[in-house]
């Protein structure tokens, strides 16, 4: 029915549309946003990990926060799951969530920006405190029309917020961000990571506030790395998360929150749900996160394994409904270079035929696994249509001290099919139930 109704009506008159309906939604509830300080997160990976950290340092500094994000609802004590779909809802959710959020007290709400809420101005009528960018790698590419496109309309929620901008230097596209005005920026490194040319000597007294991880050390049992005078230790695994953690330490300081909060904040920070989270422990590791991008699959590859050794046992697939078909032989590529047992299986195929997405995917496998050079096996690959017997056949064949992964949805409550039927489902829970049955 969208695709229909975007197909016949013009451009111009269906961003009007949009656009009325955002000044309708917040003249509705009376602009709520002017009451509450808004925290928007915008990027390709990590904004959710980033936004619950955020909330978990300003509730520790004693403040009421409020949250949408892909997993969950959350104002004050009160929270429900996302069973939307969307990261960011409509116009007048959005409008009516803060003015439930300013009515209960909530000195702070912290939202997820997407490229698509952008396209349809969901952010538009919301003033927001803060702009902050996780990272960007190319995304959405056929729905905005290119990559340019696509950072422009991230780039939209810098230009509309006049507070505070905070930006992953360490992305290539970080200048593009840092060049919008902004009353106060800031900008978070790593210490050991090299920086994009226009920013690698940003000079001390350019009015940019840097926040720098150094000394990061990785384990099996988390990650941890000092930034000021101050020692972090997370649960969390893996760079990218470091990176998550620098960003919401940079929004705790940009609000006056001590690095010493901040830390005991994120000492207890167990993770989110569906985000490089340990299902099984022994006599193997069953690993389920939401990884649908080419660089977040790589860096959770990166996490559990190494580069050309082919351990790990990997089960993925990639999204239908014509979205962003140019990755799904990327992301066969990425893991013939990782896994010794690739399964390729159904993940949301929308109204597309899902063995067409498995053989796309499976196509990058085969090219990458059929390179000359160095002499490895190559991994192996099975192609199984039902995700549930995937998940059973990649357990049967993982070995005592081997890894399973399992990325594409996290925890995501559905599978989504053809003519907008959806079936319950969550990877974790399929995972518990068909180890029971091994044993």
């Amino acid at each position: 029915m969208k695709e229909t109704i975007e197909r016949f009506i013009p451009k111009g008159l269906l961003n009007l549309y949009h656009f009325f309906l955002a000044l309708l939604g917040a003249l509705v509830y009376y602009f709520p946003s002017r009451e509450i300080r808004v925290v928007g997160l915008t990027g390709t990976n990590g904004k959710t990990t980033t936004a619950e950290m955020a909330a978990e340092i300003l509730e520790e500094a004693g403040y009421r926060v409020a949250l949408i994000d892909s997993i969950r609802f959350k104002i004050g004590e009160k929270e429900w799951k996302n069973e939307l779909r969307m990261t960011m809802p409509g116009r007048f959710a959005i409008q009516r969530f803060l003015r439930q959020a300013v009515r209960a007290g909530c000195q702070y709400a912290i939202l997820e920006v997407t490229s698509e809420g952008i396209l349809q101005h969901r952010q538009r009528f919301v003033h927001f405190e803060i702009a902050l960018l996780t990272n960007l790698t190319p995304e959405h590419i056929e729905r905005h029309g290119g990559f340019e496109n696509y950072k422009r309309a991230k780039g939209r929620l810098f230009g509309q917020t006049k507070g505070k901008h905070i930006v992953n230097l360490d992305d290539e596209n970080a200048g593009y961000f840092l060049a919008f005005p902004a009353r106060e920026k800031w900008g978070y490194k790593i210490e050991t990571e090299s920086q994009p040319p226009e920013i690698k000597n940003i000079d001390r007294d350019s009015g940019i506030r840097l926040i720098e991880a150094k000394d990061v050390r990785y384990s099996r049992k988390g990650i941890s790395f000092r930034a000021g005078e101050t020692d972090f230790n997370l649960k969390t695994l893996g760079s990218f998360n470091v990176y998550n953690a620098l960003a919401a330490i940079s929004v705790g300081l940009s609000q006056g929150v001590a690095l010493e909060k901040s830390k005991t904040a994120l000492q207890k920070f167990k993770g989110v749900p569906g985000r490089m989270e340990e299902v099984v422990s022994e006599p193997f590791k069953v690993i389920v996160d939401y990884a649908f991008t080419p660089n977040a699959l790589r860096k959770v590859y990166e996490t559990l394994g190494r580069t050309g050794s082919r351990k790990l046992i990997c089960l993925l697939g990639a999204c239908g409904g014509g979205r962003d078909k140019w990755k799904r032989p990327i992301l066969g590529a990425i893991a013939a270079r990782y896994c010794r047992e690739i399964i390729i299986t159904n993940e949301d195929p929308y109204d597309e035929d899902p063995m067409e997405i498995i053989n796309e995917v499976a196509k990058g496998v085969m090219e990458e696994a059929g390179k000359p050079g160095d002499g490895r096996p190559r991994p192996s690959l099975q192609k199984i249509l039902d995700r549930r017997e995937a998940i059973r056949k990649a357990l049967k064949i993982a070995a005592p001290g081997e890894t399973v992964v399992i990325t594409g949805k996290g925890s995501e409550p559905s599978i989504c099919l053809a003519g907008g039927r959806k079936i319950p489902w969550d990877d974790r829970k399929i995972v518990r139930e068909e180890f029971r049955r091994l044993k």
